[in-house]
């Protein structure tokens, strides 16, 4: 029995061995034992160093990087003596020798860790480089020559090096990584695995990445600039010109992919623009009921949601038809041959839907100079992007859905459901306008909007101007508000006016202003919390 037991334990550890070994081979844990630093920048390097000399691992170091290790009283083998060469052309050359590299990208098999013995070539585990401040010497205006001394080219090696060896190399590529460093040393003890190790050299090949595309932006004339970028992408197609006639303009991407194109005539760069700000839109109400949306340099004019497409352009054509000439016209729907008839009688520029009738597209491209556009599928992106100050801006896509049911109501009054719905139908309008906003919507139609106004309450007099102008009654309407009212005003308006509810972000110092003179005259004030500029 005793016998059995132990030879049962043995089993036992001998399984849990084989289990340990064979999960360390399956996570490739690499531990580091040498470590190669060379950087520019100091800061935060003395905790790293540190922890590695209390970890007992060798460093390799040279310049004023090693200098700096040895002031904190932590030894440090010389790389001119693992070389055999010193520094040499002013420091432009250090570390660019096989006995570095070859430490970086041997493989850790049985072949290369010969040829390492051979050539008495240490493996390394672990590079740690902060390149040269290129950017930074060209921001602040040095000469030719001096910016041309911090193009790293040591360090760049190393780093791409150590990359692409990450299945034993762990690589550093800037002081922005030593987090994830300490992580290694501290939680893990020196030992890495390969998903961090993959990690660091796709970070590695970012900022490799990003170093070289500024040094030839320093170096490069326009001509290769716009070249680069052309070939970076698909082929551009020239547009007629820009958003002005003085303006050259090309368009880089597939509209293939989103559109089927019927009729018309080229499309133009302010065609272009109209037609995103109108995908975008209508792709919020793509599954509602029949839904049309005028647009008009960007902005909707008129948004309206109905039982049939027809009742829809009809009801968006009647919050503005001075300014739907000339417009993009998009539905969520199919047109029939009756909605095409009443588009037929007013002047547009660009028609987008689903589909439509055979009898719809016939009547439809009797005018050749029209656009009509047959939608293939909703664009999905999630960044928006912009250029500026010599650059380029990125922002997360405007894509919440929020909605006045679980907002909070801050009045005594609570909206009607048919507030509700008609505030949540405000505020995706809201959204695609541009700021500051105002929205008054009744029975899923907009009745006027007020847009792009440097004063809120000159945006919510446009509104109300707008819904009089064109006769709508604006009793029992509900107005909606791209950001907060810093004062009352225009609730004061709105109640005036006959309007009932109001759905705002909230977040003024001056809140209780509103809400208090909404209290005063029986309307409800919802805060959905979200903001919704737009520039």
């Amino acid at each position: 029995m005793g016998s059995r037991l132990c030879a049962s334990h043995f089993c036992f550890i001998a399984l849990f061995i084989f289990f340990i070994v064979f999960l360390s081979i399956c996570i490739m844990v690499r531990t580091i034992k040498t470590a190669l630093i060379s950087v520019f920048d100091k800061e935060g390097l003395e905790e790293i160093i540190l922890k590695l000399n209390e970890l007992g691992v060798v460093i390799y170091s040279t310049g004023g990087t090693r200098t700096f290790i040895e002031e904190l009283s932590v030894h440090v083998e010389k790389v001119e003596e693992l070389t055999g060469y010193p520094s040499i052309l002013d420091g432009r050359v250090k570390t660019l020798h096989p006995k570095v590299f070859g430490g970086l990208l041997a493989i850790r098999n049985e072949d290369h860790l010969s040829q390492l013995a051979e050539y008495m070539i240490p493996t390394l585990d672990l590079v740690v480089v902060d390149l040269y401040p290129f950017e930074d010497t060209v921001s602040d205006g040095k000469s030719h020559e001096d910016i041309i001394e911090k193009i790293d080219i040591g360090g760049i090696s190393l780093i791409r090096a150590g990359a692409k060896n990450h299945q034993d190399v762990v690589v550093i590529p800037s002081k922005n990584q030593y987090r994830d460093l300490k992580t290694i040393l501290e939680s893990g003890l020196g030992e890495s695995t390969l998903e961090q190790r993959r990690y660091l050299a796709a970070e590695a090949f970012k900022v490799s990445s990003h170093y070289d595309t500024a040094i030839f932006n320093y170096l490069a004339d326009a001509n290769q600039r716009e070249a680069v970028f052309k070939s970076s992408v698909m082929s551009g197609t020239p547009l007629r010109y820009g958003e002005n006639p003085h303006q050259k303009a090309s368009y880089f991407g597939n509209l293939d992919k989103v559109f089927e194109k019927l009729n018309g005539k080229e499309l133009s760069f302010n065609n272009l623009v109209d037609i995103d700000a109108a995908v975008q839109l209508m792709k919020e109400f793509k599954s509602d009921l029949p839904t049309f949306a005028i647009l008009k340099h960007t902005n909707p004019c008129g948004v309206a949601t109905r039982p049939t497409a027809l009742e829809a352009w009809e009801a968006a054509l009647q919050a503005d038809p001075v300014s739907a000439f000339g417009g993009v016209l998009i539905s969520n729907a199919k047109i029939d041959l009756n909605t095409a008839q009443q588009i037929d009688k007013i002047f547009y520029e660009v028609l987008i839907a689903p589909d439509y009738d055979d009898d719809a597209i016939k009547l439809l491209m009797a005018n050749a100079k029209r656009n009509l556009l047959k939608l293939k599928s909703w664009p999905d992106f999630q960044k928006v992007f912009r250029s500026l100050l010599n650059g380029v801006i990125v922002q997360d896509a405007d894509i919440s859905d929020e909605s006045c049911h679980n907002s909070e109501v801050k009045t005594d009054k609570k909206p009607t459901v048919s507030e509700i719905v008609d505030m949540d139908f405000g505020i995706i309008c809201a959204k695609h306008l541009k700021s500051n906003t105002i929205v008054l919507v009744k029975d899923k139609q907009m009745l006027g909007m007020g847009c792009g106004h440097t004063s809120r309450i000159d945006a919510c007099q446009q509104a109300i101007d707008k819904a009089i102008k064109y006769g709508f009654d604006l009793q029992g309407s509900v107005m909606i508000s791209d950001a907060f009212f810093p004062f009352p005003d225009c609730v004061e308006l709105a109640v005036n006016e006959g309007i009932t509810a109001v759905a705002q972000p909230g977040g003024s110092i001056k809140d209780q202003l509103s809400i208090d003179f909404c209290n005063a005259h029986n309307i409800s004030m919802v805060f959905t919390g979200i903001r919704h500029f737009r520039h």
